[in-house]
């Protein structure tokens, strides 16, 4: 090789840091949602942008515990409504077993009661699904950079509504408060177990408790409950 033909050292290692530096620069997500088509259109929408990487894509909570902690993930873009449980029960696990992840919550839910529940719970940004196309990027990018993102409109009913007392009332579980909403808004026992991915027995046993938490044994007693509680809206 000619002397005119070699490369300095000092350029060959220029070369090696920015490769380095393009590598530690992307952002590894995992997606987790039940639907295949879903996940699909997400990984096309996330890696069309320079910079974003899917490394994995699961379909239930467990999954997307186990698939977290494997992976390490900068961030990890969460369903609301999966199989194997409660996807916002599951965050504080899901953060204990990779603390360097910041969770993306993409939902359905426009209920303000549920973007403050993901947020309290330690996720960093609720987007919905509807706005998805013009709002996953920058709520991808800000999460990573530990930043946290609202969903604008959800963000303004957010601020107009008064807080309401931390917790759930009389003792209820996160999940007996989504059973309780749920009959309050008149679905059967069959549709609660459908749309929470739950058992119908399980959801009898959930009525049950609330009925016996509550001191309340009607419908009609637990409707008038969750709206004097405002855990619905007429």
């Amino acid at each position: 090789m000619q002397a005119d033909d070699q490369i300095p050292l000092p350029a060959i290692f220029r070369r090696v840091m920015e490769v380095s530096a393009t590598k530690d620069d992307t952002i590894r997500i995992v997606l987790a949602d039940d639907h295949a088509v879903v996940r699909r259109g997400l990984q096309l929408l996330l890696e069309a942008e320079e910079g974003l990487e899917v490394v994995a894509s699961v379909g239930d909570v467990d999954a997307a515990i186990r698939t977290t902690r494997g992976h390490k993930p900068d961030v990890l873009v969460l369903d609301l409504n999966m199989p194997g449980g409660s996807s916002l029960d599951a965050i504080p696990t899901i953060l204990e077993a990779s603390p360097g992840t910041r969770i993306v919550v993409l939902t359905m839910q426009n209920e303000p009661a549920f973007a403050r529940q993901a947020l309290g719970a330690g996720a960093m940004a609720y987007v919905l699904k509807e706005a998805a196309d013009d709002e996953l990027v920058e709520a991808v990018r800000r999460a990573a950079a530990s930043e946290t993102y609202l969903n604008p409109q959800l963000g303004a009913r957010m601020a107009a509504e008064p807080l309401a007392p931390s917790g759930p009332p009389d003792d209820l579980s996160e999940r007996e408060v989504e059973v309780l909403r749920m009959i309050a808004l008149g679905h059967t026992n069959t549709e609660i177990a459908e749309q929470l991915y739950l058992s119908v027995r399980t959801v009898e046993s959930h009525r049950a408790h609330i009925q016996q938490k509550l001191r309340r044994s009607s419908r009609a007693d637990l409707v008038r409950y969750a709206l004097d509680h405002g855990l619905v809206e007429l």
